[in-house]
């Protein structure tokens, strides 16, 4: 059967979440996608058409990224963005999935593993943001200033987009308009900075070890061995953390997992959840 795609917006949890719905059977396991920091959908381009094969695929904009809302009363915390994706499910009516996240999604896929243990089957972490204390108290005095968030916009302004993917991809010659135009498109409008400075100020940063070891849910650890965002050490130390978990290296890649190297991540996915 030929893949069916639906864009879809709902409020879930007092904000607007964008997300994309895609199927080639109705009765297929339900599988979710969680991007990174400064990302979108997106990102999962490359990886979605292999996993709609298997599975319905449901690839969520993370707020305040994306087309999702960027609203001044929701807190950017990631225990609340898990309670969202959660809240998501049970608006659509699912009971259990299988979930991937990318770097920060990482971190919303444990949160949603620690606040539900049995919705999620097995869990893929691609190159997950761990470890990574919240912000100090100075810059977060500082987000509360009157047009801080300009100076965010400055700030990441400087790398640009460009300049990001220049960083997080190991093969530069993968980056070319369409991939720095599909990255650049959530940015055109300044609403995002000031959620971003909110998020600054709220993220209380991500799950210590304490944590970590009350995951009972079987995880896949995917990395890149050239990821210089997330590095290697952190992956080896995130295996060692979580109980059930095994981790898989992938030569000659960066911290964009998904999209420099779709079909080994695809076949380390199929083979984890058909083990």
């Amino acid at each position: 059967m030929s893949e069916t795609f639906l864009a879809h917006h709902a409020l879930v949890n007092g904000i607007d979440i964008y997300y994309e719905d895609y199927h080639s059977q109705a009765s297929a396991p339900v599988f979710i996608l969680l991007h990174g920091f400064l990302s979108s959908s997106f990102s999962f381009r490359k990886l979605i058409p292999l996993l709609s094969k298997d599975f319905r695929v449901i690839s969520v904009d993370l707020p305040p990224f994306g087309r999702s809302g960027k609203s001044k009363k929701y807190r950017y915390t990631y225990e609340n963005m898990a309670k969202t994706v959660l809240g998501l499910l049970d608006y659509l009516s699912i009971d259990q999935i299988y979930a991937a996240g990318h770097s920060m999604g990482g971190q919303i896929v444990m949160n949603m593993m620690l606040q539900r243990p049995n919705c999620i089957k097995k869990a893929i972490l691609l190159c997950s943001s761990s470890y990574l204390p919240k912000a100090k108290t100075p810059i977060i005095l500082s987000s509360y200033l009157p047009f801080f968030n300009r100076y965010v916009k400055y700030y990441l302004g400087k790398t640009g987009v460009l300049g990001n993917l220049e960083n997080v991809v190991f093969d530069k010659a993968l980056i070319n308009d369409d991939m720095v135009n599909g990255y650049m498109e959530p940015f055109h409008e300044d609403h995002i900075f000031s959620a971003l400075t909110r998020m600054l100020r709220q993220r209380e940063g991500d799950l210590p070890k304490t944590s970590l070891q009350m995951i009972t849910t079987h995880c896949l650890l995917i990395w890149g061995d050239q990821d210089r965002v997330v590095p290697l050490h952190i992956g080896e130390r995130l295996a060692n953390d979580l109980p059930h978990s095994e981790l898989v290296v992938l030569n000659g890649a960066g911290h964009l997992v998904p999209e420099e190297m779709p079909m080994q991540v695809y076949s380390e996915i199929k083979s984890f959840i058909n083990d």
